[in-house]
């Protein structure tokens, strides 16, 4: 594989939003083992939240996951690998990459913990706001002089 294809191939993975439009692959080989990926994250990502009997096993799958990832990604930047085979493995990491952004999703969310967030940036913005509508950060900008 000459450099610059490399580089492409490394730029495709990394890229913000690659994962947009990105299919979860069928079946995967994580870990020397076969996994129906698609059928798996489906059948999680039904149930909206992972039930506690499953948590383990998801946990584990995204660890596997993202162990595959690595070493997918580490064939490409080692240039181990011919570009046909470097293509193939971006296409994979890409869709591991959809697969864990799915499976992430459904990780409880602190609702009280996201409120007092949301309310304290919320003040700091309504203060800063006053604070240059009255023109009380300019006479503070001056003062510090």
């Amino acid at each position: 594989m000459q450099e610059y294809q490399r580089k492409q191939l490394l730029e495709r993975v990394g890229r913000d939003g690659s994962t947009v439009g990105a299919q979860i692959p069928e079946a995967i080989e994580v870990q020397g083992e076969e996994l129906d990926l698609r059928t798996f994250v489906f059948e999680i990502k039904r149930r909206e939240t992972i039930p506690p009997g499953e948590r383990e096993r998801v946990e584990q799958a995204k660890r596997n996951l993202r162990r595959e990832r690595v070493d997918r990604l580490t064939l490409i930047e080692d240039n181990a690998v011919s570009y046909e085979r470097g293509e193939a493995l971006a296409e994979s990491i890409i869709g591991i990459d959809r697969a864990l952004n799915a499976l992430d999703q459904l990780d409880p969310v602190d609702l009280e913990a996201e409120s007092k967030r949301q309310a304290a940036a919320d003040t700091k913005r309504w203060t800063k706001f006053l604070k240059k509508a009255l023109g009380h950060e300019d006479a503070n900008k001056r003062n510090r002089r």
